[in-house]
C-alpha cells in the first residue's frame, strides 16, 4: 500500500510541477480534477439513495472554472446570477420528474456538490491568473501538500493520540503537529521564488504556513465526514494507494480560497491599476 501510495504521489507531484509552468496544462488539470471530483461526490451521494442530478451538476461544475479562466462575466455579480440560474434549472428538472420524493434533498445536494467541489477548487485558477500567479500557485501547493505529507509521515511514525476518531480514526495529534511543521517549512521555502512583497516577511510566512496547514486539515476532515456519512473509506480507487480525486484535492478546497482572498486583499490595497488582478 505504501509503495503504491508513493508512486501515485510522485506521479501527481510531477503533473503538478509541470502544470505550474504551463498555464493551459494547469487549467486543464484543474478542470479534469473538478470533473472527476464531482463524479466521485455524486456517486457517493447516489449510494445513499438520493436522486441527484449528476450530469447537470457535472456540466455546471465544468462551466465554473472555464468561465473564470476565460473571464466570462455577464455582470459584476455574475456568480450570484449563475447560482440563481443553476437553482432555477434544477427546479425545472425536478418538475419533469414523476415523483417529488426527496426533491429538496436532491436539489440542495446537487447545489452543494457544485459549490463544494467546483467553486471552491476553481480558486486554484483564480490564484494562477493573478500577477506572479506561477509563484503564488507554487507556494499554495507547496504549503498545502507539504502539510499533507508531513501529517501522513509523522502520523505513521509517531502518531499515538487520535484526533477525532469518530470521523477519521487514523488522524492523530502528532500528525497534525507534523503537518503544521512541514507546512511552515514549505511556506519558508517559497520565499526563494515569491515576489518581493512585504507581506511575505518571515513572520507572515510562518503564520501563513500555520493557517493553511490548519485549513488543509479542516478540508481533509470535512471530506472524511462526507465519506463517513456515505459509509465508504475512499471516494474511489482511481489512484492506487491514495483513493480517489476527492482524497487528493480535499485540503486544497479550503486553502485555495483563503490564499486567494489573502493575496487579493493585499494587492488591492498595496497597488493600483488593473494589472494586479
Amino acid at each position: 500500500m505504501i509503495e503504491r501510495r508513493i508512486i501515485s504521489a510522485v506521479s501527481l507531484g510531477l503533473l503538478a510541477l509541470a502544470s505550474i509552468f504551463f498555464e493551459f496544462l494547469y487549467v486543464a488539470t484543474v478542470i479534469g480534477l473538478v470533473t472527476l471530483g464531482l463524479y466521485e461526490f455524486f456517486s457517493l451521494v447516489e449510494r445513499k439513495g438520493i436522486p441527484i442530478y449528476k450530469y447537470f451538476g457535472t456540466i455546471i461544475g465544468i462551466v465554473i472554472p472555464l468561465s473564470i479562466y476565460f473571464k466570462f462575466e455577464l455582470t459584476k455579480g455574475w456568480e450570484l446570477l449563475f447560482v440563481m440560474a443553476a437553482l432555477i434549472s434544477l427546479f425545472i428538472l425536478q418538475f419533469s420528474r414523476t415523483q417529488s420524493d426527496n426533491a429538496v434533498v436532491a436539489i440542495s445536494t446537487t447545489m452543494f456538490g457544485i459549490f463544494y467541489i467546483s467553486w471552491l477548487f476553481s480558486f486554484m485558477i483564480k490564484v494562477r491568473i493573478l500577477e506572479h500567479g506561477m509563484a503564488l500557485a507554487g507556494c499554495l501547493l507547496l504549503v498545502t501538500k507539504g502539510a499533507d505529507i508531513g501529517a501522513f509521515l509523522v502520523g505513521i511514525r509517531w502518531g499515538k493520540h487520535s484526533l477525532i476518531p469518530k470521523i477519521s480514526p487514523k488522524k492523530t495529534v502528532e500528525g497534525v503537529i507534523g503537518g503544521i511543521a512541514f507546512g511552515v517549512c514549505g511556506a519558508l521555502a517559497s520565499k526563494s521564488f515569491l515576489p518581493p512583497w512585504p507581506i511575505f516577511s518571515f513572520v507572515n510566512l510562518v503564520l501563513l504556513g500555520i493557517v493553511l496547514s490548519l485549513l488543509g486539515l479542516l478540508g481533509d476532515l470535512s471530506e472524511s465526514l462526507i465519506k463517513r456519512d456515505c459509509a465508504t473509506k475512499d471516494s474511489s480507487h482511481i489512484l492506487p494507494g491514495m483513493g480517489g480525486i476527492m482524497d487528493v484535492i480535499d485540503s486544497l478546497l479550503f486553502t485555495a480560497p483563503a490564499f486567494y482572498f489573502f493575496i487579493h486583499y493585499y494587492t488591492s490595497r498595496a497597488f493600483s491599476g488593473p494589472t494586479v488582478f
